[in-house]
């Protein structure tokens, strides 16, 4: 696939994975919820990556996931599957990814260690190996990139972008201008993504140095919000945008910080409240408290007086 074929535009959807009660993927539950992501009107499922609870996985499960939502998505939207960990596992998900037919992969950090930033760059290069798959490489914690090294990732020629989940606007603003500035069709044609977690809280700021696309967790729970604010971020309107992160975004944020985990745990509690069947998040992930359940659903229900209020 050319790189100038994939536009990766609209919202980018990253279903969860469904678990029975006795924390088993349960595939017939993430049916439903990837029909119901395309049904809202998704641009492309990104599954088993962080919102899918990627390093939960296992390598059988993982292909299950893939397998399945191509099956559901039948063609309608691009499916892009997470990949990482270690050297060696990075390799093996990109290489399942490519025989699972998927249209593209998410590469997580490397697992555990630090190298230098030659070093990430040789890591995406011995992941991709002699792979064809397009892969968008996620710039955060132990895969943190320089402007140079950022760069350097076009020499790899599957690699077609670059997600930030770092949180550095700053960082962020050099590796964009670096590459923009090559000024070729690959540089000019290469993806930059948003990745923070709620990523709509830091959308204004990133969309004002050219990185509009961002994935949405919300979607997973209340795509009407996550739609609303997605149209008003693309036409400018930032009375929208205020309302809806006054109304919603920052409080949801609030209580997503007060437990680490809960950018994913979280999501599947208020999925749960919407009557998905999602099941539990596996450990080390835990679950909100009752009283925290409590005010999620307050939060979810305060967001949608606010955007029915908007019109």
């Amino acid at each position: 696939m050319a790189q100038t074929e994939i536009a990766l535009d609209g919202l980018l959807a990253f279903p969860l994975t469904p678990f029975t009660e006795d924390l088993e993927v349960n595939l017939d539950a993430l049916a439903e919820n990837v029909e119901s992501h395309i049904a809202a009107g998704a641009g492309a499922m990104f599954v088993a990556c962080g919102t899918g609870e990627f390093s939960s996985l296992a390598p059988a499960e993982h292909a299950a996931v893939l397998a399945k939502t191509r099956e559901v998505a039948a063609g309608r939207v691009p499916v892009w599957v997470g990949a990482g960990g270690g050297a060696a596992s990075a390799r093996a998900g990109i290489a399942l990814a490519e025989a699972g037919g998927a249209d593209g992969v998410l590469l997580l950090p490397p697992y555990l260690v630090t190298g230098p930033s030659s070093g990430l760059v040789d890591f995406v290069r011995y992941a991709v190996g002699d792979s064809s798959v397009p892969v968008i490489v996620y710039h955060r914690g132990t895969g943190v990139y320089t402007a140079p090294t950022a760069a350097s990732l076009l020499e790899i020629p599957s690699v077609v972008g670059l997600k930030d989940g770092y949180g550095d606007v700053e960082v962020m603003t050099r590796i964009v201008t670096a590459i923009r500035a090559l000024d070729t069709d690959r540089a000019r044609n290469f993806l930059f993504f948003n990745g923070l977690p709620t990523a709509e809280v830091s959308a204004k700021a990133y969309a004002s140095i050219g990185v509009a696309r961002y994935s949405s967790a919300v979607h997973c729970f209340a795509p009407e919000i996550a739609h609303r604010f997605h149209r008003a971020l693309g036409e400018g309107e930032s009375r929208v945008m205020d309302a809806l992160l006054t109304g919603f975004y920052l409080p949801l944020v609030a209580l997503r910080d007060e437990t680490p985990g809960f950018a994913v745990s979280l999501v599947k509690a208020a999925a749960r409240l919407r009557g998905d069947k999602v099941g539990p998040v596996r450990p080390p992930l835990v679950e909100p408290t009752p009283e925290q359940i409590h005010r999620l659903e307050k939060i979810v229900e305060d967001g949608f007086v606010t955007l029915k209020a908007l019109g």
